[in-house]
């Protein structure tokens, strides 16, 4: 069956040439101008992904991205003619997958669409290389992960972690105590053409030891080796 992308954006031309370009490409595609209507559809039959500008007549684009992101594992791209960097921070921050400036490239943006959706498709093969333990003791700390769940607890703590970050932290408990290289971190979290900035690990990684801030445990076992790669590690 062909993967359903739902495209949000109030310009038109930029919506036709999204949906022509992509329906090309063997995806079925359907358009909204407003985050009200995506939401109303979206709630009924949920898409593969979703292509996702910001600056909407009646909700914010961040706002719609926590949303989608609180709720479920959709893949969402942001694609915003704001180019800042606070704003491309934000929306990683927010568990976007990947975030694209316009004026963009076509060809370009299905390379993106189509390197996610392949991403996910493989994530499960992928991760079953090596086992994911329901629980872990770092000295005096608890650790327990419910994959199926997607949660964390640290002792009786539930962590929120987005969907990233908790790919994240699985990959390092399942090589934990080994350093994951930044490259095989990217590789295997955004997929193997990802095109982005290789600080969106970084800001990940960031917020991940923010989150799990119980009792330092973010800052005292999730190690960064600068220029090589990441680890979590119960012995210090």
């Amino acid at each position: 069956m062909a993967k359903k992308i739902y495209v949000v954006d109030d310009e038109e031309n930029i919506l036709e040439i999204i949906e022509h370009n992509l329906s090309k490409n063997g995806y079925e595609v359907r358009g909204f101008k407003d985050g009200r209507s995506f939401f109303d559809y979206f709630n009924m039959k949920r898409p593969d992904l979703v292509i996702l500008d910001l600056m909407l007549p009646d909700t914010d684009g961040f706002d719609i991205c926590k949303d989608i992101k609180q709720k479920t594992d959709v893949p969402v791209i942001i694609l915003s003619a704001r180019s800042e960097e606070f704003d491309r921070v934000l929306g990683l921050e927010l568990g976007a997958d990947d975030y694209i400036v316009k004026p963009f490239g076509v060809r370009e943006l299905v390379a993106r669409v189509k390197n996610i959706l392949k991403r996910v498709k493989n994530l499960s093969g992928t991760d079953s290389l090596k086992s994911l333990e329901e629980g872990y003791t770092f000295e005096s700390i608890s650790l327990n992960i419910n994959e199926d769940r997607h949660e964390i607890f640290l002792d009786d703590n539930k962590v929120s972690l987005n969907p990233k970050e908790f790919e994240l932290m699985a990959m390092l408990l399942r090589n934990i105590n080994d350093l994951v290289p930044r490259m095989e971190l990217i590789k295997k979290i955004w997929g193997e053409d990802y095109f982005g900035d290789t600080r969106t690990l970084d800001v990940h990684i960031r917020r991940i030891r923010e989150k799990m801030s119980y009792r330092d445990f973010g800052k005292t076992y999730i190690k960064t080796i600068h220029g090589y790669g990441c680890k979590i590690s119960n012995e210090i």
